[in-house]
């Protein structure tokens, strides 16, 4: 048999517990209005400017991205030309 809950159904909580919830909330509500008000200053704040790229900053980055592939396989071939030695000194 279950037992039925109404107005007379009693039940026992310590002071301890009662602290605990009550700190929970406290924390829950405190970190609710401080969210709001982030929001609210974030919404107060000017839009973040456009980054407009301009042709000449878009040439040196293309040109800095093409001298590191041509770095790199420089780098590359002269690894090559390491492992052929290291191998040929291996397996004469």
């Amino acid at each position: 048999m279950s037992k039925e809950l109404n107005e007379d159904t009693g039940f026992k909580v310590s002071i301890k517990t009662l602290i605990a919830i009550g700190a929970a909330m406290a924390t829950v509500i405190s970190m609710w209005f401080m969210l709001q008000a982030d929001i609210n200053e974030a919404k107060e704040l000017p839009p973040p400017a456009d980054p407009e790229v301009t042709r000449m900053e878009f040439d040196m980055k293309d040109q800095m991205i093409r001298q590191t592939i041509m770095t790199t396989q420089e780098d590359v071939k002269e690894i090559k030309e390491s492992i052929e030695k290291i191998e040929d000194k291996l397996y004469e």
